[in-house]
């Protein structure tokens, strides 16, 4: 394992760089294969390792070793484990950081001393952290003490229990934009090279530039992160530019000092994007079609989540959701985006999701990557559309969803052979 290094290009900072991009998704009406695949299959599986689509065969993305599609795993706490109280409890003080400073060794005492004193500053706290890698692409991991991190990250996130509870237990929690640029499936085990596996339990928008992820403390050593090497740094924003010379100034040129987002970091969401599949319909039912939030909860297998979806919409039969999620991402195995702009396990377009994507797990927010979101707005979409008649209603329904008749043919042949399958 290696500390956290800091590339300066183009006047900006950032940590240091993944490998390789990720290379753009076929589109998901693409996905040729008919045969039934066995949902129950798809729960996670204890030991499994998945691997990051992006870094199997950079070349040719359909070689990419397959990575777990399941959604992630229900996150219950176990009772005698307390995560952090929310973000209006007594005692909590957000800080949002100003500086992140990377030290290519841990920081001594002095030093964080020495900048404690600096003017402006008003509060700092070190941390372990450094790069390990997953198949030879670079993960830039922080290791935290939850008490102590949550008041630096956005209120919001402060606020995801999920995300303390996943640290509780040992887990991966991504930050939301690295979850998407290198399509990590929340729930799946990722191998960390000459290391442990990882489970990749939540996402959050950490604000963080370079930091593509959290881990406690205790897996922080289980991998090697050196420690004490980052510092936050926190003080007024207008007084950020001064702040960062000060710093570097007093560190030398060995350590990185990067600025933080300022307000929009204090603004950051909890790692859920909004963007979708097809034009919305003109049904004339937009209100119905509108709901914010259903409650399906977060199933522990795609079988049980198409189950529990559709009765977001009385009349539908889950096989028809499961068909078109093996049709669209092959249960999330791709999730896009496709070359039409399609993202997520259900592949909505922006404009559709904007009408019809729904709350489905109850977290507060309609993400179109999460499996437990996308599935249940996919019911909602399907229902708009009178998808609960049946008959002739259903077929145009599923015509809305991709205009296609092919299609509509396909998705009813592979609901017809899960019906088979799951009597």
């Amino acid at each position: 394992m290696v500390a956290l290094a800091v590339l300066v290009a183009l006047g900006g900072v950032a940590l240091a760089v993944i490998t390789g991009g990720r290379p753009a998704a076929p589109d998901g009406n693409a996905v040729t294969e008919s045969r039934i695949r066995d949902l129950a299959a798809i729960a996670p599986v204890v030991g499994r390792s998945a691997t990051p689509p992006a870094t199997a065969d950079p070349v040719n993305p359909e070689n990419a070793a397959p990575q777990s599609p399941a959604p992630e795993t229900p996150a219950s706490q176990p009772s005698g484990t307390p995560g952090p109280q929310g973000a209006d409890s007594p005692g909590f003080t957000s800080t949002p950081p100003r500086l992140l400073v990377i030290s290519p060794s841990t920081l001594t005492e002095q030093s964080k001393e020495d900048i404690s004193r600096l003017k402006y500053v008003q509060k700092i706290d070190s941390f372990d952290g450094g790069a390990v890698k997953v198949s030879g692409v670079g993960l830039n991991l922080l290791a935290v003490d939850p008490a102590r991190f949550r008041a630096w990250v956005p209120r919001a996130v402060a606020d995801q229990q999920e995300v303390w509870s996943a640290l509780a237990r040992g887990e991966f929690v991504a930050d939301s934009s690295a979850a998407r640029r290198l399509g990590l499936v929340l729930g799946a085990e990722y191998q960390v090279d000459d290391g442990p596996r990882l489970r990749a339990a939540a996402s959050a928008a950490l604000g963080l530039p370079g930091v593509d992820g959290i881990v406690g403390e205790e897996t922080g050593r289980r991998l090697g992160l050196p420690p004490g090497v980052a510092l936050l740094v926190h003080g007024p924003e207008k007084a950020t530019a001064v702040l960062r010379a000060r710093v570097g100034r007093l560190l030398g040129s060995g350590s990185q000092v990067v600025a933080v987002g300022g307000s929009g970091t204090a603004k950051a969401g909890t790692g859920k994007a909004g963007t979708d599949k097809t034009a919305p319909a003109k049904t004339g039912t937009d209100k119905t079609a509108k709901a914010a939030r259903v409650t399906v909860g977060r199933p522990g297998s795609y079988l049980e989540l198409y189950r529990a979806s559709a009765e977001v919409c009385p009349g539908l039969s889950w096989t028809v959701l499961a068909a078109i999620g093996q049709v669209e991402s092959s249960h999330g195995r791709n999730n896009g985006p496709s070359s039409a702009g399609a993202q997520g396990p259900m592949q909505f377009m922006p404009a559709t999701w904007k009408a019809y994507g729904v709350d489905g797990d109850g977290d507060g927010v309609a993400d179109i990557w999460s499996p437990y979101d996308a599935v249940p707005s996919a019911a909602n979409y399907l229902c708009a559309n009178g998808a609960a008649q049946g008959g002739k209603k259903l077929e145009k329904a599923i015509w809305f969803y991709n205009h296609s008749w092919s299609y509509v043919s396909k998705v009813l042949a592979i609901s017809r052979g899960y019906a088979a399958a799951y009597p």
